[in-house]
C-alpha cells in the first residue's frame, strides 16, 4: 500500500502542477478555464465544486487530468461549442503565439518543477550518487548476457561513445545506450561494441543488473531454507574461501567455478568466525547452491557533493537537461525494433512496483523530480493529443498563416487519442497481467 501511495501522491502533484501550467498562461490571455481535473472523470468525478466560471474535480480514473479551456478540442471531444462563432475569452480567438505558450505552458511547468527539486536537494541533503570510480576499484562483475556481450569480470569501464561517467547508475545506462564501451582490461585498452541484438538481449534478460561492483568476498548473507547451503550446513556470516581446495579471491570466480558442477558434490572450505570449517555440498541442477553473497552497503561506494545555494541552482540546471537528453535517448532506444526496448516500457502500475516500501521523503522527491522531467519531455512529442502535437500545429499556423480547420483539428484529436489510449491499455494490461503472475507464482 505505500508503494500505491507513493505513486499516487507523485503523479498527484505532477498532474495538478502540469495543469496548472495551461490553467495559469490560459488565465494571463483572459482564456475562459471550464474545468481544470485531476485524473479523469470518464462518465462521473468523485469530487468537484465549481468556483467562478471553473469546476474543479478529481476524477476516478487515475490517467494524468486535464484543463478544459473554452473553444479548444482537446481530450473531453466536445465539438459543440466549435459550431459557434469564436467568443473573445476562447482558445481559438487568440493570437497563435498566445495559444503557443498555453499549450506549453504545463511542460514549462513540469521542467521548473524539477529544477526547483533538485536544487533544495543539492542544497540541503547534497548531490548523491554512486561513484563509478570507488564501485569498480576492483573492477566489475557480469553477467552471463554481459559476458556473451563481450565483456569480462575484473574490467573497468573507461567510457562510452567517448564520454566518461563519474556516476555508476548513470554509466550503465549509457552503456545500454551507447555503442562502443572502451574497458581496461588487464592494463590495457579494449573496445566493446554493443549490436542492438545484444542490448535487447541485456535488457531482456538482465537489465541495468548485468553489470555490478566485483566483491573480494564470498560472505553468506542467508541461506535459502531446504536448498543444497542449507543441507550442506552454511550459516550467515560463513567466508567461503575454496571450493574443491582451491582458493579463489572473488565471489564471480566462486560462481563461475561452481557452475561447473551441476549436480555434482563439492567440498567448500569456511571461515566459521576463526575457524576453518570443511563442508561437503551438493550443487543443484542450475549449478547454484541456494544462498545470498552479503552486498556491500551502497554508502561504501555513495559520494555527496555538499553544495551552497549558489552553486545548487546551475547543478539543478545541470541535472534537469541531462535528464532530458537520456529521454530523448532512451526514446530512440525504444524505436529501435531489435533492442525490443519497446516490451518493456512501464505503466505507473509497473513503476510502483519499483519503489521502496517504505516512505523515504528524500527518495519521493528525486524521483519525482525525474518523473516530472519525463512527463516534459513525452507531453513535447509531436503526437495529436499531447501537448506537443497541438504545439507543432500552432507552430505550423505560425510559419505558413494557414490554421487547421475545426473539423479536421477533430479528426487528428481523435486519432490521437485512440493511439495514446491503445498504447495505455497495452502498457497497463501488460503490467497487471505481470503483477497477477508474480502474486500466483
Amino acid at each position: 500500500m505505500i508503494q500505491v501511495a507513493q505513486i499516487l501522491f507523485i503523479l498527484s502533484v505532477l498532474v495538478i502542477l502540469h495543469e496548472f501550467g495551461h490553467y495559469i498562461t490560459a488565465k494571463m490571455f483572459k482564456v475562459r478555464v471550464e474545468k481544470f481535473y485531476l485524473f479523469m472523470d470518464a462518465g462521473f468525478s468523485l469530487v468537484k465544486k465549481k468556483i467562478g466560471e471553473t469546476e474543479w474535480g478529481i476524477g476516478w480514473l487515475p490517467l494524468g487530468g486535464y484543463v478544459k479551456l473554452s473553444g479548444m478540442i482537446d481530450e473531453s471531444m466536445d465539438t459543440e461549442q466549435m459550431n459557434a462563432p469564436a467568443e473573445p475569452w476562447e482558445f481559438r480567438s487568440k493570437p497563435a503565439w498566445q495559444r503557443l505558450i498555453i499549450m506549453l505552458g504545463g511542460i514549462i511547468v513540469n521542467v521548473i518543477l524539477a529544477w526547483l527539486i533538485f536544487t533544495i536537494m543539492y542544497a540541503t541533503v547534497g548531490q548523491k550518487f554512486i561513484s563509478t570510480a570507488k564501485i569498480q576499484e576492483n573492477g566489475l562483475a557480469f553477467g552471463e548476457v554481459g559476458q556473451k556481450a563481450g565483456f569480462r569480470n575484473g574490467d573497468k569501464i573507461l567510457s562510452v561513445d567517448g564520454k566518461h561517467q563519474p556516476s555508476f547508475n548513470r554509466m550503465t545506462l549509457d552503456v545500454l545506450l551507447g555503442d562502443k564501451v572502451e574497458v581496461e582490461r588487464n592494463g590495457q585498452k579494449v573496445d566493446v561494441i554493443l549490436t542492438d541484438e545484444m542490448k535487447g538481449e541485456i535488457i531482456s534478460k538482465e537489465g541495468k543488473e548485468f553489470v555490478g561492483p566485483r566483491f573480494s568476498n564470498t560472505v553468506v548473507d542467508s541461506v535459502v531454507p531446504k536448498s543444497a547451503a542449507d543441507m550442506a550446513g552454511l550459516k550467515k556470516g560463513d567466508k567461503i574461501k575454496a571450493l574443491n581446495g582451491n582458493a579463489f579471491t572473488y565471489y564471480d570466480e566462486f560462481k563461475e567455478r561452481i557452475s561447473k558442477h551441476k549436480n555434482d558434490s563439492i567440498s567448500l572450505s569456511v571461515l566459521r568466525g576463526t575457524q576453518m570449517v570443511e563442508l561437503k555440498a551438493k550443487v543443484d541442477k542450475e549449478g547454484k547452491l541456494g544462498f545470498i553473497n552479503k552486498a556491500l552497503d551502497k554508502l561504501d561506494y555513495e559520494v555527496n557533493n555538499k553544495l551552497s545555494f549558489g552553486q545548487a541552482v546551475p547543478a539543478a540546471v545541470k541535472e534537469s537537461w541531462s535528464l532530458l537528453v537520456y529521454n530523448v535517448k532512451q526514446f530512440k532506444l525504444i524505436l529501435r525494433p531489435k533492442t525490443e526496448a519497446y516490451k518493456h516500457v512501464q505503466s505507473p502500475i509497473g513503476i510502483a512496483r519499483r519503489l521502496p516500501d517504505t516512505w523515504n521523503w528524500e527518495f519521493i522527491w528525486n524521483f519525482t523530480a525525474l518523473f516530472s522531467i519525463g512527463l516534459a519531455f513525452m507531453n513535447l512529442l509531436p503526437i495529436p493529443g499531447l501537448d506537443g502535437g497541438h504545439a507543432l500545429f500552432t507552430i505550423v499556423e505560425m510559419i505558413t498563416g494557414k490554421k487547421l480547420s475545426d473539423k479536421a483539428a477533430g479528426y487528428v484529436q481523435t486519432f490521437g487519442m485512440i493511439i495514446l489510449l491503445t498504447l495505455m491499455a497495452l502498457t497497463f494490461g501488460k503490467d497487471i497481467y505481470q503483477l497477477v503472475v508474480d502474486k500466483l507464482l
